[in-house]
């Protein structure tokens, strides 16, 4: 078989990806480089450290210590001292955040659409489950 490569066209689709992502934040002071992965988490995870975002989004501890400054120097979110270790902060999204946090998923869920555009329902479902499967089959590399 002569197809094109899978690591090439999830490449070309992340990149457009993130390059819409990047247009759609920017009126907010959300760049890219992970700040809306980030951003999302921490939403949802209240009190998460850096190494669990960095453990659980598989970027680089670099990546994430950029992305959580430029999210506090951006005002969405705030460290607080960790009480049971004093050298470890835990990341909280401020009121910014939470006001922000339903334009965020309405901003997602429209190029989640427009990504999705054309399929069917069943198509949609397969395409996530074939997905899961070669994110999986990526661990290997």
């Amino acid at each position: 078989m002569n197809h094109e490569p899978i690591g090439k066209l999830i490449s070309q689709l992340h990149r457009q990806n993130q390059k819409k992502l990047a247009s759609e934040l920017l009126p907010y002071g959300i760049g890219s480089g992970g700040q809306p992965s980030f951003l999302k988490l921490i939403l949802k995870q209240p009190g998460i450290t850096q190494d669990q975002m960095t453990n659980e989004l598989k970027f680089d501890k670099a990546t994430t210590a950029r992305s959580v400054k430029q999210l506090e120097e951006s005002g969405y979110i705030e460290r607080r001292i960790d009480p049971k270790d004093r050298r470890s902060s835990l990341l909280y999204p401020t009121s910014k955040a939470l006001e922000f946090a339903p334009v965020l998923q309405a901003i997602l869920a429209e190029i989640n659409n427009t990504l999705a555009e054309g399929l069917t329902v069943e198509e949609v479902e397969l395409l996530i489950t074939l997905l899961k499967k070669i994110n999986m089959n990526s661990k290997k590399l």
